[in-house]
């Protein structure tokens, strides 16, 4: 008879973790002990999760003991010192951080896109993408698979969330301090109300940022690049053009995406229309003579990539236009975190 296997999240009381909980309350049971690390201060704190209360113990090697998969939602720095040391106690890591996603013997792991590179972890771990990344790859890789991908280019509209819960509680100040005045009727609006940008290079609320992480080479963000590595490295093309530019837009919560695609074939409006409204993990809204199209207010909270505004180019019969947006903190982050999880869990069957 096969055992169920244990499961530690680490992390479990921030943003993601949070969300976590609750994902793994409402996805089938496929695990027998769950267990919940966060830091010493953390340490004590009853959570609930499947309708139990659960004790958060603090991270320590020790904690990892008799865990078979242990998943990670904390910081890149934390994910580096203890994934190694959880996987060395043989858990199976699922990490959510930036810490391995570009290490060749760790698999960058999207459950619709590439699942069998979940078996082909030397070192233990499994990595899971940047929101930003996982915010559109489950539907390019499912016109991928049909019209073969050349070149992706990619603005992205990015929520406060993705800067962590400081973002959050930026926004919502900024919100605060903007509203009931006459913000319009000043000279360079939300700048006049807002004294501190918290994590973001400039004001907010009332405004748009093209800016979203650390400067790189080329004056490239780190945003921009990971979409870039990422996208080549889950679809297995080393050489796919990509080219991203990431914006910071005054919006709690869901990452939206405009991207322009080349593929090697021809491709139409209802053909691709089709395979999206066929794809797993994909939810196609796609009626702009009624403006159905998918926004942030509405994706949030749910757990698929919502597209629309499907259309050929009028330019090039190889390429396509279209608008996705995505729940930066479920799908974006905890959910795929969970579907790898699940890959893994099935092997103990």
């Amino acid at each position: 008879m096969s055992k169920l296997p244990s499961l530690a999240v680490v992390g479990a009381t921030g943003a993601v973790g949070t969300v976590m909980l609750d994902i793994l309350s409402k996805r089938p049971n496929v695990y027998g002990e769950i267990r919940l690390i966060a830091s010493a201060r953390s340490a004590g704190k009853k959570l609930t999760c499947r309708g139990e209360e659960l004790t958060v113990v603090a991270l320590s090697p020790e904690a990892f003991d008799g865990i078979d998969i242990a998943m990670f939602d904390v910081p890149d720095e934390i994910s580096a010192e203890w994934a190694p040391i959880a996987a060395e106690r043989g858990a199976v890591v699922v990490d959510n951080s930036g810490a391995f996603r570009m290490d060749p013997e760790v698999p960058l792991v999207v459950p619709e896109v590439n699942p069998k590179m979940a078996k082909k972890r030397p070192k233990g771990i499994i990595s899971n993408p940047n929101c930003t990344t996982l915010s559109m790859i489950v539907a390019m890789g499912a016109l991928n698979k049909e019209f073969k991908l050349k070149e992706l280019v990619v603005a992205s509209y990015q929520a406060a969330s993705g800067a962590g819960q400081s973002g959050i509680d930026t926004l919502r100040a900024q919100i605060s301090a903007v509203a009931g005045t006459n913000a319009g009727d000043v000279s360079n609006d939300s700048k006049a109300f807002i004294k501190d940008n918290g994590p973001f290079p400039a004001p907010l609320a009332l405004n748009v940022v093209p800016w979203a992480g650390s400067l790189k080479e080329a004056g490239y963000s780190s945003e921009e690049l990971k979409v870039r590595n990422e996208s080549r490295k889950i679809l297995g093309m080393p050489d796919l053009k990509v080219s991203a530019t990431c914006v910071r837009v005054p919006v709690l919560t869901t990452h939206s995406l405009a991207v322009h695609a080349i593929f090697k074939k021809k491709v139409g409006r209802k053909a691709a229309q089709k395979i999206l409204a066929n794809a797993d993990g994909v939810k196609l809204v796609d009626d702009p003579e009624n403006y159905q199209f998918p926004t942030p207010a509405q994706v949030v909270g749910t757990d698929p990539t919502w597209v629309g505004r499907v259309r050929a180019s009028l330019d090039d019969n190889h390429a396509l236009d279209l608008f996705l947006c995505g729940d930066n903190l479920r799908k974006g982050a905890a959910l795929n975190t969970a579907q790898i999880a699940e890959l893994v869990a099935k092997e103990f069957n």
